[in-house]
């Protein structure tokens, strides 16, 4: 009975040394690839923001997951993303099509080509091509443990497509695993305002976002404030790109936008059911 309790004591602290040291594994891999000296001083200016670390980490993010990011664009996110599953994890980054006709969309799309062949710690990145309704085949069915979707919801929202938005986090549950992540940060508007803003604004409300993914069969799993900023009130002139770093309006107002911040943001984590 001694030796039972003794194995049993044994394979537990295994067991536990072995998940801290995958979760030191998982700090140290993400940290490095926040930290790197690659990454540019406008884009380290963001994280007080975007607060990469807390919002990963919230997610569940781990090195060896296989890993969708939606609408990479420039790859701000991406390069903290690839060089941190690299070794380990896989990454696709689903991208805009390149059958598209938007001249933005050629320019991102081709802008992130070009940085993928050159950067190194883009080398193991797999390019998709993502678009509501039209192209969703953003990673094999199934395959993926975490897909994440970085202020974007508002896009497809304001598709002249009324089920845009659905579609995509249609495609994103048949993407994920059985038991997967989905992640969103989103613009938030007040519960309180007028739900036509959302069509024009680039803020969502959260109770809409939240339906919109348990109608594509997700389940809510939790929420975060770490992206919140309280001093955005969203009702804005120019919507929320009167904030930072668009700043719509130019120089009128910019030092009181700028001392606002980046938008109040919602951090929703979901899951595909079992």
């Amino acid at each position: 009975m001694k030796f039972a309790l003794k194995t049993l004591l044994v394979a537990t602290l295994a067991m536990t040394s072995g998940q801290a040291l995958s979760h030191n594994h998982s700090a140290t891999s993400l940290q490095s690839a926040i930290e790197s000296s690659q990454r540019s001083d406008d884009n380290r200016a963001r994280d007080q923001y975007r607060n990469p670390a807390k919002t990963l980490a919230f997610f569940g993010f781990q090195p060896t997951m296989t890993v969708v990011e939606i609408a990479p664009g420039g790859g701000w996110y991406s390069e903290i993303l690839a060089p941190a599953l690299k070794e380990q994890g896989t990454f696709y980054a689903a991208h805009f099509p390149a059958d598209s006709e938007v001249g933005y969309y050629q320019r991102s799309l081709a802008g992130f080509k070009k940085k993928v062949a050159e950067d190194t710690r883009f080398s193991k990145v797999n390019i998709t091509e993502f678009a509501p309704l039209t192209h969703v085949d953003i990673a094999p069915a199934n395959s993926a443990d975490m897909v994440l979707t970085f202020r974007n919801v508002h896009n497809w929202y304001m598709n002249k497509e009324e089920d845009a938005a659905l579609s995509a986090f249609k495609a994103f549950y048949t993407a994920l695993k059985p038991g997967g992540t989905l992640g969103v940060v989103e613009h938030r508007l007040p519960e309180a305002f007028d739900a036509e803003m959302q069509k024009s604004s680039g803020y969502m409300k959260q109770s809409v976002v939240i339906e919109l993914a348990e109608q594509a069969g997700f389940e809510l799993v939790a929420t975060s404030e770490i992206n919140a900023n309280p001093k955005d009130t969203a009702d804005h002139p120019k919507g929320v790109w009167t904030l930072p770093p668009r700043l719509a309006l130019g120089e009128q107002d910019a030092t009181k936008y700028k001392a606002i911040g980046e938008s109040d943001r919602m951090t929703l984590k979901f899951k595909k059911p079992l």
